[in-house]
């Protein structure tokens, strides 16, 4: 077991729709460790300041949006998936007392694939979105064997970069649908669906009759793009799934002890409850 940290946090803004507590907390009592798993609301312009109190309080924790390429900006070492992600989205605090940084959304992105049958050789993905949660997905997609992605973000010059660094990415679509012409699996990597009159990322008329729909973006009850592609008879799931795997590799990238998976499952479920 490693050295216990002084804080776990989870930073983002905002963070009050986050379920990333009640896992952590469930685990952390499973294993008798008096830590409290907090979220805590850092605004942009806030960060810096932010960052030097966690370093200071020898905290370990998770970053989500809109922190997480800013805060691999500033973390001194990067493992290898971090840097090839260019994002941290969990962080601790090495015996040097310098931050280090390291990206569990590739590792959770490929356990929810694999929970919905999407992991397939040859597979043909439409990837929504060019952020941090893009470059987690991507960097896990090109492990697979002959897949090939095609990127669309609104913002098209964002999309050009980010397939600029991933070979894997064959072409960036000219708009949502273009991009799910042909795609065996869709993937939502946007923060479309966190409000209830958000539009769906792509329209599902547009979506092949096998596609499997991945949805990274998690509410009570599921997000109403995945209710209504399994009603439409697609294969589809929310981000539970990757935040259940990408928490648990965080717990044990912190703690050096096995997560405690099916204790977090169960607080999960418990969390999502609709009320």
């Amino acid at each position: 077991m490693r050295r216990a940290p002084g804080r776990l946090v989870l930073v983002g803004h905002p963070v009050s729709h986050s379920l990333s507590p009640a896992l952590q907390n469930a685990a952390l009592r499973h294993v008798g460790l008096p830590l409290v798993y907090e979220a805590i609301d850092v605004p942009p312009a806030g960060l810096d300041d932010a960052l030097r109190r966690l370093v200071a309080a020898r905290a370990s924790g998770n970053v989500t949006i809109p922190h997480k390429e800013a805060v691999g900006r500033r973390c001194t070492r990067l493992d290898p998936v971090a840097s090839r992600v260019r994002a941290v989205n969990t962080f601790r605090i090495g015996d040097d007392g310098e931050l280090e940084g390291t990206n569990t959304d590739v590792g959770g992105f490929d356990a929810l694939a694999r929970q919905a049958g999407a992991l397939r050789a040859g597979a043909r993905v439409a990837v929504m979105g060019a952020g941090a949660a893009a470059a987690a997905v991507l960097a896990a997609l090109e492990r697979w064997t002959g897949a090939r992605v095609t990127l669309f973000n609104r913002t098209a010059s964002r999309a050009a970069e980010l397939a600029s660094r991933f070979p894997i990415v064959s072409r960036v679509a000219r708009d949502a649908e273009d991009a799910v012409e042909d795609a065996t699996l869709v993937v939502n990597t946007t923060s479309l669906g966190l409000r209830t009159d958000d539009p769906f990322p792509v329209a599902l008329h547009a979506l092949r009759a096998d596609a499997t729909v991945l949805d990274l973006v998690y509410r009570p009850g599921e997000t109403a793009w995945v209710r209504a592609a399994r009603e439409r008879g697609h294969v589809a799931a929310d981000g539970l799934g990757m935040l259940l795997e990408q928490g648990a590799l965080a717990f044990e990238w912190w703690l050096g002890i096995v997560a405690p998976r099916d204790v977090m499952r169960a607080a999960l479920a418990a969390a999502v409850v609709p009320r």
